[in-house]
């Protein structure tokens, strides 16, 4: 459940005016306010910190989005990669929280039909994990806890007939079918961030915050950037939205007039691996499979070629999330729960890719890391300029908390309820709205196959391949990209099998890439597709134009 708390009553009203050139659509209030360089420093440049920076630059707040690596870096680009309500929650009877998630799936659909769609999921029947009656009800809920219009509802299926059943094992006759989505989670971040800029405000990657101090009327927060550039920052409140840095930002960087660590709260942080195999079925359907540990895991369709695997629970140890890895354990876990479902055994060899990302989750002192709550916090600290922290949370749920984030924020800042309102709720996401190309809206995975068919119409010359995957990427911006190109010849040199140098360039210059990595493991996963050989053109190619970026750069300043 979504919780705010506040150690004291909100700041007295004060104008955002000032004046610093950025342009502020909301009107004033009557007082003037010290000079500062924004509104609201966020810190985290993951799902949650681009989320917050949309929905707040969206209400005409100046705001300003420090990330210390690439965007989505750790755990907004290493989840499961589903919009789904958490049907496994209605176990641990977090209705809430499961009612909140199923509300955004198909609000989050529609914003982006280009980087999500609907998925089909089979959950086997293993009568000794959990009886049928007991799955009906679970399934029966999760159908009615929130209003569907694009979603499918569950039902009951015959494995022996039915194609999901084909590559599993004989003793597999019955199963379950029900709806969730899927979402690429890395481009997800990138679009809020898209949107956050569009709206005025400005994101800042690789750039760490390594000092804020906090006084009565604002944040002096000193930035530095990767080349070692340092930047000191006026901000009349902050949001940490560090993820599972997000205590020890409170405990090492953001600091109280006195000197003061700000931490109030214990993260407790889960790590989560996945395994990349070679394709395992044919159809696109996903699985759920239960386990005897009670716990679940999902096979997935991924990149066409692949079935993704995962994910377990793991405790993290050591002092660096960002430094966490799949241990060979966890690799022969889900290989083993996995074969025992597929007729055709998952061995480690098979493995062609694995990630781990780290779940800042809250410490509620529950024994099983299974068991620790999925919903998020947001706590508001207003005994000085104002602080609103982020807790915990799940991907499917980052709109209505940016949403819940932005209401508060303004509250610290002295607005009343309904002079800054939300405005997410039915917004597209940067690519989203696809009605230039093909009219108007009406089922979000029946509306990007009719722009796909558009985009190979205009663009014939790209091949059926390369425009729908790009259409994946781009969705409407792919007429950015393009621009003018005439023929194949027009994207410029193939740096790596469709991947040309006018992608490329697109990428720098409007998606904050800048190593190999950025590109073919975050913007897209072209990463698993190519050989090292091939990747290490992506890389050498980057690393040219980035030095040529560097040389040009006192050039530029001097003028």
């Amino acid at each position: 459940m979504k919780k705010l708390e506040n150690t004291m009553a909100p700041v007295s009203d004060e104008s955002h005016a000032s004046t610093d050139p950025i342009p502020v659509s909301a009107s004033p209030s009557a007082s003037p306010a010290p000079a500062t360089d924004c509104d609201v420093l966020i810190v985290g440049g993951g799902i949650n910190g681009c989320g917050i920076a949309r929905d707040l630059a969206g209400r005409g707040w100046r705001v300003v989005l420090c990330e210390k690596d690439d965007l989505a870096s750790h755990t907004s680009s290493s989840s499961t990669k589903l919009i789904h309500g958490g049907l496994r929650y209605l176990e641990y009877y977090e209705f809430s929280l499961v009612r909140k998630a199923l509300q955004e799936r198909e609000v989050l659909l529609k914003s982006a039909p280009h980087i999500m769609w609907p998925l089909r999921f089979v959950m086997p029947h293993d009568p000794s994990m959990r009886p049928a009656w007991m799955i009906r009800i679970g399934l029966f809920m999760y159908d009615h806890l929130a209003r569907r219009e694009v979603l499918p509802g569950s039902r009951s299926v015959d494995l022996r007939a039915h194609a999901a059943g084909k590559p599993l094992k004989s003793q597999y006759k019955r199963g379950f079918i029900y709806s969730d989505g899927w979402v690429d989670d890395a481009r997800l971040v990138v679009l809020n961030a898209l949107d956050a800029k569009a709206r005025g405000a400005e994101v800042l990657t690789r750039t760490r915050c390594v000092n804020a101090q906090r006084d009565a009327d604002g944040w002096t927060a000193s930035l530095l950037g990767a080349d070692g550039t340092k930047r000191t920052l006026r901000a009349r409140a902050v949001v940490n939205a560090a993820g599972p840095w997000a205590e020890s930002f409170l405990r090492g960087v953001a600091r109280s007039a006195k000197g003061e660590a700000l931490a109030t709260k214990s993260l407790r942080l889960v790590k989560g691996s996945h395994i990349v195999v070679p394709r395992l079925f044919e159809h696109d359907h996903a699985y759920i499979f239960q386990n005897p540990d009670k716990r679940i895991i999902f096979a997935i369709p991924y990149q066409d070629e692949f079935t993704l695997i995962g994910t377990t629970d793991i405790e993290l140890t050591g002092d660096d999330p960002g430094a966490a890895r799949i241990a060979q354990e966890e690799v022969d876990y889900l290989c083993t729960q996995a074969s025992r479902y597929f007729e055709k055994p998952i061995a480690p060899s098979d493995v062609v890719w694995t990630y781990s990302g780290v779940r800042p989750l809250l410490d509620d002192d529950s024994g099983d890391p299974s068991a620790v709550t999925r919903d998020y916090m947001l706590e508001s600290n207003t005994t000085a300029a104002p602080l609103l922290s982020v807790w915990g949370g799940k991907i499917t749920t980052f709109r209505k908390l940016a949403e819940d984030a932005a209401d508060e924020v303004g509250r610290m800042l002295g607005q009343s309820a309904g002079q800054r309102p939300a405005w997410t709720d039915g917004a597209f996401l940067a690519g989203g709205d696809l009605s230039g190309w093909i009219g108007a809206a009406k089922r979000p995975d029946d509306d990007f196959e009719r722009f796909v068919e558009a985009v190979q119409a205009r663009y014939p010359w790209l091949g059926s391949q390369l425009a729908r995957r790009l259409a994946r990427a781009y969705g409407a911006r792919i007429a950015d990209l393009v621009g003018d190109a005439k023929a194949m010849a027009d994207l410029g040199l193939e740096v790596a099998p469709g991947l040309h140098e006018r992608e490329l360039r697109f990428l720098q210059d409007h998606e904050w890439a800048v190593s190999a990595e950025d590109v073919l493991w975050r913007r897209s996963k072209l990463g698993l597709h190519y050989t090292p050989g091939q990747r290490e053109q992506v890389a050498r190619w980057l690393q040219q134009q980035q030095q040529q970026r560097q040389q040009q750069q006192p050039a530029t300043s001097d003028n």
